[in-house]
């Protein structure tokens, strides 16, 4: 993981084609501190969902799709958004970022 994205304020979880989680930043392995944080590297990430989030992910690993929702969780929301990854042009898996979000967040509408 490039070095800047290990600090980085965002969680970035990458896996590979296949879903195994093959990186975690800082922030991630706090976020999924209670299922392993770091030990989940080298796990698969439909192992880490219930039934209809592992359907969607497979969905989004065959059909190389993106899926961008917001959850609120223990008061603090979030901005999830998972997408596809490629390198010189290939598919290589998706990268989930979670973006905390103010509760006061301002939404702009420009022209």
């Amino acid at each position: 993981m490039s070095v800047w994205v290990k600090e980085f304020p965002v969680s970035v979880t990458v896996c590979d084609t296949n879903g195994k989680i093959i990186e975690m930043n800082d922030k991630s392995c706090k976020n999924f501190e209670k299922d392993g944080g770091m030990d989940l590297i080298g796990k698969n990430v439909l192992d880490c969902h219930a039934s209809k989030s592992q359907e969607k992910l497979q969905l989004m690993l065959k059909n190389q799709t993106n899926n961008c929702y917001s959850i609120e969780k223990e008061g603090v929301k979030k901005l999830v958004y998972q997408s596809p990854w490629y390198k010189d042009g290939v598919y290589q898996g998706i990268v989930e970022l979670i973006i905390e979000l103010p509760n006061d967040i301002p939404h702009f509408i420009r022209k």
